[in-house]
């Protein structure tokens, strides 16, 4: 879905508007190379800057123009795998111009969502700064809160191993220790970049912004400590589901060694009986009711075989 659209604050709300202004917010959403091409040269931004975002392979940077600055980092959002709903990440562009910011991203994100809709406290499109510290404040919670959910589903699955455990539970599991990979990549490029904007003395700075670029600082790191705790969690967790199988596995085998065991006892007898040679050599083949009495006492020895493996825990 393509979307173009054009905001500004004006008394603290924002605004969307049809026309160009100064101090305007510009988001677009998966435009088309036309409209990344007139946006571009109305603000003076090269063409693959502008698009740069569309690329989800792109790496996270900052580049400081004479015109523009060009912020990349990545922002979680979902695909489906495997016939299921998967976090990942993609590229989430911020451009600094003279009039304008923009933004570029391939999908609608929740991310930019929340200043649509006026969810975001001392928020103003004329401060580019603290803008871009704002979504990148929003995009490290967004990070915690996919983390959670990604933790909850998690526990949902280990309640399921005592019962059985299919196939698709340890592909799913796979791909939530994948989706934790992707993540941990994406939080530490994102943290080079609010590094990145501390440092470079190119970036104007205001000293009302410093508590917020903290508190991105802060979330970030909480971030990254969450990924990397619940991926080790997860790792325990395939390790577990793993074990169980095998034990299940060892289970079923000594199951059928011990029916093969007990079933072979009336196969000797029968196959001893069943040779040729003389009856009178084979025990009871002159006495009445031999054949209950052999079936009695073959009956007799597989119900205490039965009973020594069951003592002995092989049933």
């Amino acid at each position: 879905m393509r979307v173009i659209s054009k905001y500004i604050t004006e008394n603290g709300k924002l605004r969307q508007i049809d026309e160009f202004m100064p101090g305007m917010w510009i988001n677009l959403v998966a435009p088309s190379q036309d409209e990344s091409v007139e946006i571009a040269r109305r603000y003076g931004v090269d063409i693959a800057d502008m698009r740069a975002s569309l690329d989800e392979e792109e790496s996270s940077r900052v580049d400081v123009n004479d015109d523009y600055v060009l912020i990349l980092f990545d922002i979680p959002t979902t695909e489906v795998r495997h016939d299921q709903e998967m976090y990942c990440t993609i590229p989430l562009g911020v451009l600094w111009t003279e009039d304008a910011i923009i933004t570029v991203c391939s999908v609608e994100t929740p991310v930019l969502k929340h200043f649509i809709v006026n969810n975001v406290r001392d928020f103003t499109t004329k401060k580019q700064v603290r803008f871009t510290y704002q979504i990148l404040y929003r995009a490290s919670t967004m990070y915690q809160s996919c983390l959670r959910l990604i933790d909850r589903r998690r526990v949902e699955m280990e309640e399921r191993m005592g019962s059985a455990t299919e196939d698709s539970d340890i592909i799913y599991l796979h791909e939530l220790e994948s989706t934790l990979v992707y993540f941990d990549t994406s939080l530490r490029a994102n943290r080079m970049i609010v590094d990145r904007l501390t440092r470079y003395s190119g970036i104007r700075k205001f000293p009302e912004d410093q508590e917020l670029l903290d508190d991105v600082v802060v979330e970030n790191l909480q971030a990254i400590e969450m990924t990397t705790i619940y991926r080790d969690i997860i790792k325990g967790s395939r390790e577990l589901m793993s074990n169980m199988i095998d034990n299940r596995l060892n289970n079923i085998m000594k199951y059928l060694a011990a029916i093969t065991i007990v079933m072979s006892i009336p196969t000797i007898i029968s196959g001893l009986y069943g040779m040729n040679v003389s009856g009178k050599w084979m025990p009871l083949s002159d006495t009445p009711y031999g054949f209950y009495i052999i079936c009695a006492l073959t009956l007799a020895i597989s119900l205490l075989v039965l009973w020594i493996l069951k003592k002995r825990k092989m049933l």
